[in-house]
């Protein structure tokens, strides 16, 4: 995901690294003028090795993109079976539960809906008691409040009510293992975005890929200068900037759950849930999310 800006503008993404270009532009201006104008001649390298390096730091940079890219597309296959699974969950609430617990039915989905903007919350760092979604639908209680995990304590309370309507013979033992493996899809869900949120990408990792990349900026342009005169300046901003976007770029998806322009859009999804499952209620929907003045949806 990219904003309109990056879009418009392929210059915004020099400002975006513009003291990487700044260093990438002064270590090609000081090669060309060691070796052209003063005539250090002496330091002119190989390009052969500096191609090699070239090729090895390009492949360690894309497998870092890779591999944030792809816990990236897991979070947002973690969020399409949330919203399909609550969907089914809904259904059967509504169609399993007799007439008479309609209500009480209602307030079981009602209490999904919480459960998912507070995931929403957690995975972003934010209070559920500070969501104007939670603060609609969600319970909040000093139990709540100081629970260490409050979506496991709503899939609890669900599970709970759950099984007070089958001990109480209103809801058949079929039905309730039914529904608890939908609960238990839930709880994969969760498990599977709070395991993405907290297992980054070893640091020493990116700290490498910066390293060598510094290093391939100081030495490239060495092996440019003779062949390519003061060229080789601008074109060792272009090498160099090259590999830091791509390495920026997989920094930034790493986390898919941030606030930050190309995270996944939690809170659009969160409300295209909500809004789902309040229309089979016969309820009146909430707004849709719509795009900020970029064009992002958060």
């Amino acid at each position: 995901m990219m904003t309109n800006e990056f879009r418009s503008n392929p210059a915004a993404l020099i400002l975006w690294q513009w003291r990487k270009a700044l260093f990438y532009l002064g270590t090609g201006l000081a090669a060309w003028v060691l070796i052209e104008p003063l005539g250090y001649t002496l330091l002119q390298l190989p390009a052969i090795p500096i191609s090699i390096m070239g090729a090895a730091i390009g492949i360690f940079v894309s497998f870092r993109a890779n591999q944030s890219y792809d816990r990236w597309w897991e979070g947002r296959k973690l969020w399409g079976r949330m919203i399909n699974s609550s969907r089914h969950f809904c259904d059967q609430v509504l169609r399993y539960a007799a007439p008479e617990d309609e209500e009480q039915a209602k307030g079981i989905v009602t209490r999904h809906i919480a459960y998912v903007h507070t995931l929403r919350c957690l995975l972003r760092g934010e209070s559920p008691f500070e969501d104007a979604d939670y603060k609609r639908m969600g319970p909040d209680t000093p139990l709540h409040r100081a629970s260490t995990n409050l979506t496991h304590l709503l899939l609890d309370e669900q599970l709970t009510e759950l099984v007070d309507l089958n001990n109480a013979g209103r809801l058949d033992s079929f039905r309730l293992q039914s529904m608890d493996s939908t609960l238990m899809d839930f709880l994969n869900i969760q498990g599977g975005c709070e395991r993405i949120k907290g297992t980054p990408i070893p640091r020493g990792y990116g700290f490498i890929v910066e390293v060598l990349i510094q290093i391939f900026a100081i030495i490239l342009p060495f092996s440019m200068v003779h062949d390519m005169g003061w060229v080789a300046i601008p074109f060792n901003v272009l090498v160099c900037l090259s590999f830091a976007l791509i390495s920026e770029a997989g920094r930034v998806l790493e986390d898919p759950f941030t606030m930050f322009y190309n995270g996944l859009p939690l809170h659009n999804l969160s409300v295209k849930i909500e809004r789902n499952l309040r229309q089979r209620m016969g309820q009146e929907l909430p707004p849709s999310v719509v795009a900020d003045e970029k064009g992002v949806l958060m």
